[in-house]
């Protein structure tokens, strides 16, 4: 069963995030996050725009996992790998292959707050550079984005508003293939959408 292991917020300056008891999704994200919003300017992420244009804002929360956050700090050399120097809001622990779920999945929380995935979390060297400055090894803003390929986890967007709380269990719906009915992971009954 995933459980979330903890919960983050980037209020500050730049993306890395701290820990809180409790996160109250909204339909514009995380409210007082960063990535909070109904819109978010275009980047590197989305070449088909012109940079800095206003776009829908599918990359309201970073969900990583307690698993793959293992995985990538033994690739480094690290015996961990902090969730809040990427920037991570949401740490789940128990589901497997995080970063491997499609886009279309959704997670939801015991307050029927839920998260519907987007697209992968790309590595990049922003995290990366947060990364080499705490173990102070230059050489970690390069192999971030090399090794952590496939292991960053997940962004997404509030589809449904709620409270979120460490330890809540998670039910993974997963995404509906065209012209089928999305079907729990959890249970394997078929979800109400």
């Amino acid at each position: 069963m995933a459980l979330v292991h903890s919960l983050l917020i980037a209020d500050g300056r730049d993306f890395v995030s701290r820990a809180v008891p409790r996160l109250d999704l909204t339909f514009e994200g995380l409210a007082g996050d960063r990535h909070a919003g109904p819109t978010r300017p275009a980047d590197a992420r989305t070449p088909w725009h012109p940079r800095g244009t206003p776009i829908a804002n599918t990359r309201q929360v970073s969900i990583v996992s307690v698993e793959e956050c293992a995985r990538i700090a033994g690739l480094l050399g690290l015996s961990d790998l902090d969730p809040s120097l990427p920037g991570a809001n949401l740490v789940l622990e128990g589901l497997d292959e995080l970063t491997q779920r499609p886009a279309g999945t959704r997670l939801q929380f015991p307050s029927a707050a839920t998260i519907f995935i987007t697209e992968p979390n790309a590595p990049c060297r922003q995290p990366g550079r947060k990364i080499a400055a705490a173990f102070r090894d230059p050489a970690l803003e390069f192999a971030f984005p090399k090794l952590a390929v496939g292991l960053r986890g997940v962004v997404g967007l509030v589809e449904r508003e709620g409270a979120v709380a460490v330890g809540d269990a998670v039910r993974v719906v997963k995404a509906a293939a065209p012209g089928a009915i999305a079907q729990t992971v959890t249970t394997g009954k078929a979800a109400a959408e």
